[in-house]
């Protein structure tokens, strides 16, 4: 089932960012995917799902606003390192 978020603002908001309202809806929609990934709350996919964009566009928008791609963890690094060291 498709839900509707609303948002209250004003024209301020636009003046300000310089964007339409389409533009900025856009925008919205975007920053919440992105922070929701960023927190691990959502998974790359249903990020890019909720932002309404292909997740390879999505993968490429986390650089725009400075969030890794590829979030590991301190272990899954040091898992990585071992495994790796193992295929020398």
């Amino acid at each position: 089932m498709k839900r509707t978020l609303t948002i209250d603002y004003s024209d301020e908001v636009l003046l300000a960012l310089g964007c339409s309202p389409k533009q900025f809806n856009e925008e919205v929609k975007l920053l919440a995917a992105i922070k929701l990934y960023e927190l691990g709350r959502l998974s790359s996919g249903a990020a890019a799902k909720l932002a309404g964009i292909p997740k390879p566009l999505f993968l490429m928008k986390l650089a725009d606003y400075g969030v890794d791609t590829f979030q590991l963890t301190e272990e899954d690094l040091q898992q990585d390192l071992a495994s790796a060291r193992r295929h020398l």
